[in-house]
């Protein structure tokens, strides 16, 4: 491994996510907030909850009553005014239908004089959940669209669709309060009604475009499931005062900034990647090549959100995997490296926020008799990174807007 490289991306890395975490972001959302008459009850959900409620705290000074819904491994500590709970993700599990009930009661029966903060971040598609169908079937459905290879837009058109509270529908439970929502983006442009299936956000998504999900993916759906998918969701909610803030053009954005500070020239590829993971590492890859030895010093930056397809049983998640692809590509190039992660610190089912390769990796990976397109049709990039030092791990991060990957030419 190339030791230099690794440095310089461990670097960029950090000073990409001291960039993009919400207490900043939050505090200014905040400054236009303007409080009913009567209570202010806070709900943060998602795996930036914690540290977006924390942010908010601070701001406010105290609530009257509120609940903060985050990933398992994500709470920080415990929150004044504030009941903490940990749940399920990417698959919602019984921990988030019980922490949505409590949220659910918490805004039941509010008057026009009570006021909602809502801090939503990614993640809150299964962390926020009341299916209108059984459990189980809707984590199937989840389970189906996770390894189909959906994007993530695609994903939320079919769940908003299957819950009592997503697409809008928690919004209205809110009602007649009002809700000041600040929403922490990890959908590629921002669209509010996307980014955790827009709890409080009216729906443009139709049934026509759902079912034509589910067929295109051949969905196995249940009779029930197909008769929700033709129940449309609320296209108007007055009661919702909604702002994004932070994104991954910050993210990348940042790394940019990095980048330069550490001498490289920084090329930003695109804010929107969206493609298979193994298919934009081996494109990055090929990027790096065609500039390797020509005496620039060059840093290529790409943000975004790939998709994995699953093929095989094994552990990893998208930008591990992406970063595998690109070894191929790079072997045996001198002064060379990939990393790709995700801003929240986990990377799929792993603890894991993405991966890193650089020239030497596949001398590496061969020594360890692992093969890369045998890893991948295994969906196993976490082992084969792990037994060669190429896994990224950074802790939950507190903030969640999409993933950024890095090429580095030494020059």
């Amino acid at each position: 491994m190339n030791t230099q490289l690794r440095a310089d991306a461990d670097a960029i890395l950090t000073a990409s996510i001291q960039a993009v975490l919400p207490d900043q972001a939050v505090a200014r959302a905040l400054q236009t907030f303007v409080p009913g008459s009567g209570r202010t009850l806070l709900v943060a959900v998602g795996k930036a909850a914690w540290q977006m409620a924390h942010a908010a705290l601070a701001v406010l000074g105290r609530v009257d009553d509120g609940i903060v819904i985050t990933k398992y491994g994500h709470l920080r500590g415990e929150l004044p005014g504030l009941r903490c709970r940990e749940a399920g993700h990417p698959v919602p599990d019984a921990q988030s239908f019980a922490a949505t009930e409590e949220a659910l009661t918490l805004v039941r029966g509010l008057t026009e004089q009570d006021t909602v903060v809502f801090l939503l971040s990614g993640g809150g598609s299964a962390l926020l959940e009341k299916p209108l169908l059984p459990a189980e079937e809707l984590q199937d459905i989840t389970r189906q669209l996770l390894a189909c290879g959906a994007d993530i837009v695609q994903m939320n058109t079919v769940r908003k669709r299957l819950s009592a509270v997503k697409g809008g529908r928690f919004g209205l439970a809110c009602a007649p309060a009002k809700v000041f929502a600040v929403v922490l983006s990890d959908i590629l442009g921002d669209p509010p009604a996307m980014i955790a299936s827009g709890p409080v956000s009216p729906d443009p998504s139709t049934c026509t475009e759902a079912r034509a999900i589910a067929a295109q993916y051949g969905l196995r759906l249940s009779p029930t499931a197909r008769a929700l998918l033709d129940q449309e969701t609320p296209k108007a909610l007055d009661n919702v005062t909604l702002q994004i803030t932070g994104s991954v053009r910050t993210l990348c954005a940042a790394a940019a900034s990095q980048c330069q500070a550490l001498g490289y020239e920084p090329v930003l590829l695109t804010d929107r990647l969206c493609c298979q993971a193994r298919e934009a590492g081996s494109f990055l890859a090929s990027i790096l090549h065609s500039h390797a030895g020509q005496g620039r010093k060059l840093a290529f930056v790409a943000g975004g959100e790939t998709v994995v397809r699953l093929t095989g049983t094994g552990l990893g998640g998208r930008n591990q995997e992406l970063a595998l692809a690109a070894a191929p590509e790079l072997d045996g190039l001198p002064g060379v490296a990939l990393f790709s992660v995700g801003s929240d610190g986990t990377d799929g089912p792993t603890d894991a926020a993405g991966g890193y390769v650089d020239g030497e990796t596949m001398q590496a990976l061969r020594a360890a008799g692992l093969e890369v397109p045998t890893v991948l049709a295994q969906n196993d990039a976490y082992h084969a990174l792990q037994a060669v030092g190429g896994l990224v791990i950074t802790g939950p991060t507190g903030t969640n807007v999409n993933d950024v990957a890095v090429g580095l030419v030494q020059g």
